[in-house]
């Protein structure tokens, strides 16, 4: 039998997609439910670009339910509770810069479903971030991305 992936996220990640599956259940898909009744309503379906809208709109909803639900149920909450302070972990802000003069760079590394790097957020599965788990502050650090190797330094963790 397949093992089930799990899906790594920090608590308030999981608080998130709690929230929005509750926003999905509660709000999105009886929104669509009723726009598919009214759109019914208009008669010769074949012809009803309403009802094959809402109706669109409903597997996007009810995928999206299905893919939460999925994570939600084979997440695994980070604990960083035995790892060094001043060590790269998940659920950790790290500080860098790029060698040899660029300017510093923070994000926080989460699990690949909290991933959000326009807000400083990058998945443990980034290259970025498999180069920089498990070095701690100070250290230099040479990590493979797609463009080739990037030498950086690690400035801090919190």
């Amino acid at each position: 039998m397949a093992e089930e992936k799990t899906f790594p996220m920090t608590l308030e990640g999981k608080k998130k997609l709690e929230d929005e599956l509750e926003e999905y259940k509660m709000k999105r898909r009886p929104e669509v439910i009723k726009r598919i009744k009214i759109a019914r309503s208009y008669g010769d379906l074949s012809e009803n670009s309403e009802y094959e809208s809402a109706k669109d709109e409903q597997a996007m909803v009810e995928s999206r339910i299905a893919q939460i639900e999925n994570m939600l149920q084979y997440a695994e909450i980070i604990d960083n509770e035995d790892v060094d302070k001043d060590e790269v972990s998940m659920g950790r802000e790290v500080t860098f810069k790029e060698l040899p003069d660029e300017e510093p760079e923070t994000y926080s590394i989460v699990g690949e479903s909290e991933s959000d790097p326009l807000n400083g957020k990058i998945s443990n599965e980034s290259p970025m971030a498999k180069g920089l788990l498990g070095h701690k502050v100070g250290e230099e650090v040479a990590i493979e991305i797609p463009s080739g190797t990037m030498k950086v330094k690690i400035l801090s963790v919190k």
